[in-house]
């Protein structure tokens, strides 16, 4: 089914990509917090359509598919918004390591079930906290502006610093446990 609920909640994470974008770049002080806050409901929907695919007995292949593809896509996009605005090596780099790691792992996750262990590199409870820091600090990163006096853009920066790493880390461990099929 294309339209079952979590299907839906995906469709829609992917539908607030081009709205972010029009949000972060619209040259009104309200624009960015708006863009933070709809990246974070996109964000919320990550977690809910996978809650509700499994409680309404709605899993697809469809939805197996379309959602991690929602999830880099939205990712990739919120992290190259930002370099447009900051090009500073932290923001550059991190950027590169995220995206970078996103495209090798699912390669390897590709070529993994190509040979029928896909199940060695399935998504890791590290790879789901990561997504959170990920959506966190994305979502800081974009809102940009300071709530009750604290640094919402720098506290967004380093926990998707943090977030980076956590990539690096979970990379490693997929290409550990995958590594005695790549060396075949």
């Amino acid at each position: 089914m294309i339209w079952n609920v979590p299907n839906t909640l995906t469709w829609l994470r992917i539908a607030a990509i081009p709205l972010i974008v029009l949000l972060f770049y619209m040259p009104y002080s309200w624009a960015h917090p708006a863009a933070g806050l709809l990246f974070a409901a996109a964000g919320v929907t990550d977690s809910l359509d996978g809650y509700f695919a499994r409680r309404l007995g709605q899993i697809s292949r469809l939805g197996a598919f379309l959602d991690p593809v929602a999830d880099k896509l939205i990712v990739a996009v919120a992290l190259v918004l930002l370099v447009s605005r900051d090009q500073h090596a932290v923001i550059v780099l991190t950027a590169a390591i995220i995206i970078g790691r996103e495209i090798a792992i699912s390669a390897l996750r590709e070529w993994m079930a190509e040979i029928g262990e896909r199940r060695k590199v399935a998504v890791s409870q590290l790879g789901k906290y990561k997504t959170i820091l990920q959506i966190v600090g994305l979502s800081m990163m974009l809102y940009q502006h300071a709530i009750f006096g604290l640094p919402i853009y720098a506290i967004g920066v380093w926990l998707t610093v943090v977030a980076a790493l956590a990539t690096l880390v979970s990379m490693v461990a997929y290409l550990r446990a995958a590594w005695p099929d790549l060396r075949r």
